[in-house]
């Protein structure tokens, strides 16, 4: 029988997509949660605390790693790899950040950490960087937009991607050889804060006034420079931040 694929993060937006993408392919797949469930391959764990980690590792090939959080990626990834390294796995497979690397943000600052903690394991790696995906920033535009005036960051850009785009990016990845530090996955298109705030205002119907301001700091200085997008060398996505508008405005009032 073949090795099991772990899945961490396998029942959040990207792991719901990648586990069956896997499970199509034949694999048999394990996903770690809070909660157990055997009927469903469900390991209980805790990355934080690596709890569980070591029994949900065990007998796995292939780990693929896409639970995250605003903070704790890098001690919950170091405890990851330390169980996979004990179990011989032969792939980790990490999901992580376009800008990682370039962005003075703390919670992107842990993601760098934990992508150090999976290339020095020892163990054979791929990660993958992506880009925010359309669902997020929608999120975000949907909270300013709550608001009579909405602020519009000047200079911010951003090439929103499908996570259906990602999952099947990650799911190759897992299926393949250890690659390292694989091209970024960025949407089609990069689009500036306003040309996202108006789209998303027209789909919804919404009259909004719009006052521009200035990102201050370095953050600003990295937003404005593009350290967040990857407008070169990367895979791009198929599906556009307005397919995704037209799906949503299908299925819901967008409200």
């Amino acid at each position: 029988m073949t090795s099991p694929i772990l899945v961490t993060g396998g029942t959040g937006t990207l792991g719901r997509l990648v586990v069956p993408l896997l499970r199509d392919a034949g694999r048999p797949v394990r996903v770690l949660s809070r909660h157990a469930d055997p009927s469903t391959d469900r390991f209980k764990g805790d990355l934080l605390t690596g709890e569980g980690i070591e029994s949900a590792v065990d007998g796995a090939e292939v780990v693929v790693h896409l639970a995250g959080g605003q903070k704790g990626d890098d001690v919950a990834t170091a405890n990851l790899v330390r169980a996979a390294s004990k179990a011989r796995v032969k792939h980790i497979v990490c999901i992580s950040v376009i800008g990682a690397d370039r962005l003075p943000l703390a919670w992107l600052q842990s993601k760098l950490a934990a992508e150090r903690a999976v290339a020095e394991s020892g163990t054979p790696w791929s990660t993958l960087r992506a880009a925010q995906f359309h669902g997020l920033v929608f999120t975000m535009i949907q909270k300013m937009a709550k608001l009579p005036i909405v602020a519009v960051p000047g200079g911010l850009r951003l090439q929103p991607v499908d996570p259906r785009d990602v999952a099947a990016r990650i799911a190759e990845l897992a299926l393949g050889a250890p690659s390292g530090l694989v091209p970024d996955i960025a949407g089609p298109t990069v689009y500036t804060a306003s040309e996202l705030i108006r789209s998303y205002l027209r789909a919804t119907g919404k009259r909004r006034a719009l006052l521009p301001v200035r990102l201050p700091g370095k953050v600003g200085r990295a937003y404005r420079a593009g350290d967040n997008l990857r407008l070169s060398g990367a895979t791009l996505g198929t599906r556009t931040w307005e397919e995704f508008l037209a799906e949503s405005a299908a299925a819901t009032d967008l409200d």
